[in-house]
């Protein structure tokens, strides 16, 4: 029988020791997803069943007249301040889906799928996710034809992503993007290249378009806003439920960490871009006293959340994630 002294105990957990450094290292049995979960979001207004849908975020440098009237040091500055990667800008696309128990609406659409970017494209694969068919969507409701709202009406191949909707878009918008003396009239290639592809994503739809005007109902408990300055006839919308309203706020501004902290900064994209400044201030106004719930179509996902006055600009509260919708 051995005898047990504190010597051989100690030598003994010594020898464990020197073989549990030798022992290989369990290895991960699953691996790495390698990427995100699919990006939407569920809110109630009143009876109405919204979902917010993440089509993409793009990542690029900031250029140097991102925002025209201040130079691009601030612009950086505003940019590290949000904790964006450094010298990069981050700007999120969130269309919204409206399900008001008669219709099914979608209000714009991104890009679109079949771009070389891997980071926008998704809005059609994240509805699925939320199981909604886009055959099933009934009007698809733009707020203005800028690319990134309007291109993702059609796929890759040119045929109708949502292929039994209606298609509303603004009135004013249409006139001026459909103008031969407006296009010839472009100062730069940005503006030459949102007539051209206005008329591409177009052509052929002219039977499927329906133009609405500002003060109109386009969808149930849907009336467009004026909130023109981005572009000409750039709307937003305010959707009612019973005693509930939300404003899908579309392009009043870019991304908040800039344009919300400083609504008079004019951001490169402005048609207007004194006109969308006046449209800031009005617009945030009336959202901060009516304490309205506010989407913003360049709002970090899921884009929804509520505007105060800070200063002489504003900020953005998010929403508290809701587990039930």
């Amino acid at each position: 029988m051995t005898e047990l002294t504190r010597r051989t105990i100690l030598s003994g957990a010594a020898a464990a020791g020197a073989v549990m450094t030798v022992a290989p290292l369990a290895q991960a049995a699953a691996p790495l997803a390698g990427r995100q979960a699919p990006g939407f979001y569920r809110y109630k207004v009143g009876d109405y069943e919204c979902t917010s849908i993440l089509e993409g975020a793009n990542v690029f440098p900031i250029p140097d007249t991102f925002v025209r009237n201040i130079s691009k040091d601030e612009a950086i500055k505003a940019a590290e301040a949000a904790y964006m990667p450094k010298g990069m800008l981050v700007v999120p696309f969130n269309p919204q889906v409206v399900n008001t128990g008669s219709k099914l609406a979608v209000f714009d659409t991104g890009f679109g799928p079949g771009g070389t970017n891997p980071r926008i494209g998704n809005m059609v694969a994240n509805m699925t996710a939320a199981g909604i068919d886009p055959k099933a969507v009934d009007i698809v409701i733009l707020s203005h034809l800028h690319p990134d709202h309007a291109n993702g009406i059609k796929a890759a191949d040119g045929a109708l992503v949502f292929p039994n909707a209606e298609i509303k878009l603004p009135a004013k918008d249409w006139a001026f993007w459909m103008s031969e003396e407006n296009a010839a009239k472009a100062g730069n290639d940005m503006m030459k290249n949102y007539f051209a592809n206005v008329r591409k994503v177009f052509a052929g739809l002219e039977n499927k378009v329906t133009k609405y005007e500002w003060g109109q109902e386009v969808a149930p408990g849907v009336t467009a806003l004026d909130t023109n300055g981005h572009t000409p006839g750039h709307t937003s919308f305010a959707v009612a439920s019973g005693s509930s309203k939300v404003l899908i706020q579309s392009d009043v501004t870019n991304i908040p960490e800039f344009f919300l902290r400083n609504p008079d900064w004019h951001v490169a994209f402005d048609v207007d871009p004194v006109q969308a400044q006046a449209t800031r201030h009005k617009f945030y106004d009336m959202a901060a006293a009516e304490k309205a719930l506010v989407i913003g179509f360049h709002f970090p996902f899921p884009a929804i959340g509520y505007v105060e006055k800070d200063g002489a600009g504003y900020r953005l509260i998010p929403a508290a994630w809701n587990p039930a919708i």
